[in-house]
């Protein structure tokens, strides 16, 4: 077999003849999904985006309060409209804004529902970005627990919010960026409580019954490259369990949290005992308080290893 760098320059070369109009196609078959662990199944192909399918983040429910209905060109209308740009790219399954810099977003959702599960996923985020894995999620993919990967300023990695669930937040610190010289992100650090734009970090803290040290998620995370997540979910009014590359970061026992307005049955009624997944690419309109922050002009994140075993 060619060498992986000698087959994408055979790719490249091809896509020239078929551009020639000489007929040559790609093969698709070169960037396939490795073989899930024992017991897993793949939800990722590494070609295609079979089983799953793009939503806005949006809910058209608001549309009312907003008068977006009448206004096509108003924000919550184009946000309605965007389902993020969803593509795959040498195996590996990128989302960001679109178009790029537009501020707006859009869930990847399964199409396959899940009641007790183990899910492997591999992510790389860009810094700054605003993404997760939304758990149990209802059809539209925008309302279940979300497993936040919030790489940006202020962010918080491994913990829960409750998506359109009275929006608790369980998560044990926030960080930001060490910079080099030039400017540049290289790796993480706990923010500073004074000058965190996350309040009550106290009260969220308190919702886990599990939180790992901070020192050791920041020896387990790999800045710039590749995480693996591990996320389990299991129970009526679901317990959350999150590990990245093998070390156990957070827990959360969603029949025991209290939270303003949060009610686990009420939960229950939304979400249901199954649920979809959900990949997000959030967006950051005019209003936004982190802006640019939240995800940076360009930026994307990116998915591969998409292994679910149900429980």
């Amino acid at each position: 077999m060619k060498p992986l760098h000698s087959r994408r320059r055979f790719i490249r070369q091809g896509s020239a003849l078929l551009a020639a109009g000489l007929g040559w196609r790609p093969r698709s078959d070169l960037f396939a999904a490795p073989a899930p662990p024992e017991g897993f199944r793949s939800l990722f192909d590494g070609r295609t985006l079979a089983g799953w399918h793009a939503l806005p983040r949006a809910q058209a429910a608001k549309q009312g309060k907003t008068g977006a209905a009448t206004d096509p060109n108003s924000p919550f209308a184009k946000a309605l409209r965007s389902r993020g740009r969803w593509t795959v790219q040498d195996g590996i399954l990128v989302g960001e804004q679109d178009p790029p810099a537009s501020g707006l977003g859009g869930y990847l959702v399964s199409d396959d529902a899940f009641g007790d599960f183990e899910l492997l996923i591999d992510a790389k985020p860009d810094w700054a970005v605003d993404t997760g894995v939304l758990v149990r999620t209802t059809p539209p993919g925008n309302v279940g627990i979300q497993v936040l990967i919030d790489h940006r300023r202020s962010g918080g990695i491994g913990g829960f919010y409750g998506n359109g669930l009275a929006g608790f937040h369980a998560m044990p610190y926030q960080f930001s960026a060490i910079m080099d010289k030039d400017g540049r992100p290289i790796g993480l650090q706990q923010e500073d409580p004074t000058t965190t734009i996350e309040s009550g970090s106290a009260a969220k803290r308190r919702l886990l019954s599990y939180a790992a040290p901070v020192e050791e998620f920041l020896k387990a995370w790999k800045f710039g490259d590749w995480n693996t997540f591990k996320i389990r979910s299991v129970g009526e009014l679901p317990r959350l369990t999150t590990w990245i590359n093998g070390t156990k970061i957070c827990e959360v026992d969603t029949a025991t949290i209290t939270w303003p307005k949060f009610d686990a049955q009420e939960m229950l009624a939304q979400i249901g005992r199954r649920g979809h997944l959900s990949l997000e690419v959030h967006s950051n309109g005019p209003n936004d308080l982190l802006g640019k922050d939240r995800w940076a002009p360009g930026a994307v994140c990116r998915w591969r290893n998409i292994f679910i075993r149900e429980l």
